[in-house]
């Protein structure tokens, strides 16, 4: 069984170990213990802060077992992209070209320099251990940051993205980032990662990129294969956001290329779908016999817990019957509320 509950202090051993496995470029783990603490202290401060306006809180999760108090992996979310600047992604255009004395018209496929996606909240920093042999655990994990943030909406805003990693070969070298950002940052692509320490709001992005659209024939073949498409690392987290309600094609990353997910919170499962119900001690007798797995999370914003749990469909009940080990895991008691949905 496992439990998905705000980063503590006491896990950046575990996150610095993780780190050493998770894949290279950007969208996951800090590489360094400095980095890893500074983000670790980042979060306790977001959850404890008292927000009105989403601004530059970031809130990290981890996945805890809760047989021997491991850390199989991390997501996290930020209230604000680009809150202390601007949120920087190509988005996907057609532009029309007509010759009306040749009697020609066609559409071009261009990238255009964008800062629409600021101050979305932005999914990130996920990562599971092992990812090909976990279960439902992968889903807990990746679905519980936002029951957080239907938990606490005032902490978030309407819209949510995500971007994923995009193709880069055995070396880290990305083919999009070849064909383009290097015209203009005169270096290898994890050079530039590293300097702009995977971020996409700093002021050199404006400075260096190209402010006119890209048109993407003009690219080279392997660099126009290589945009919206994922790292292969990234494709379990792609299917569970898209069952989840993201949707990708309207904007790339602009250093790999990869696709950038996003929508609007009443299009998203966990805001949809979700259920408040009151807790009972104890498993509650089978009416059907027909389990439904659900994400189970509680209350309270400073003591959110989310774990997975089958039982009967719980749309048409008020309540939820909880053996021990999860009524410790969520810390909550009988008579509190906890929302649910299904996973």
């Amino acid at each position: 069984m496992y439990v998905v509950r705000p980063v503590e202090l006491a896990d950046i051993a575990a996150l610095e170990a993780l780190a050493t496995v998770s894949m290279p470029g950007v969208h996951t783990l800090p590489k360094t213990r400095d980095k890893i603490a500074a983000s670790v202290e980042r979060s306790i401060a977001s959850f404890a802060a008292h927000v009105d306006i989403p601004s530059e809180e970031s809130y990290l999760f981890v996945l805890e077992s809760c047989a021997d108090g491991s850390i199989a992996g991390t997501a996290a979310i930020f209230a604000s992209a680009g809150s202390n600047g601007t949120y920087f992604s190509f988005r996907n255009d057609v532009i029309q070209q007509v010759s009306r004395d040749l009697n020609i018209s066609h559409s071009v496929h261009a990238l255009t320099l964008c800062s629409e996606l600021t101050a979305y909240s932005q999914l990130s920093g996920f990562f599971v251990r092992n990812m090909d042999q976990v279960g439902l655990e992968a889903a807990l994990l990746s679905r519980a940051r936002l029951l957080f943030a239907v938990l606490a909406p005032h902490r978030f805003g309407d819209r949510f993205f995500v971007p994923l990693a995009g193709i880069t070969d055995a070396d880290g070298q990305s083919p999009f980032w070849d064909a383009l950002g290097r015209k203009f940052f005169q270096m290898d692509f994890l050079d530039a990662e590293r300097v702009i320490g995977g971020a996409r709001n700093r002021t050199l992005i404006v400075e260096l990129m190209p402010h006119y659209p890209v048109y993407v024939p003009l690219l080279p073949g392997d660099a126009q294969a290589a945009m919206g498409q994922i790292h292969p690392s990234g494709e379990p987290a792609f299917n569970l956001l898209t069952e989840e309600g993201f949707e990708a094609d309207d904007y790339i990353d602009i250093f790999d290329g990869g696709p950038i997910l996003q929508a609007h919170k009443n299009s998203l499962r966990s805001f949809s779908g979700s259920m408040t119900r009151k807790v009972v001690a104890g498993v509650l007798p089978s009416r059907a016999g027909l389990k439904v797995n659900y994400a189970i999370a509680s209350g309270a914003e400073q003591r959110f817990r989310a774990v997975t749990f089958a039982c009967d469909a719980l749309e048409a009940t008020d309540t939820v019957g909880l053996p021990r080990e999860l009524l410790d895991a969520l810390q909550v008691a009988a008579g509190d509320n906890v929302i649910c949905v299904r996973i």
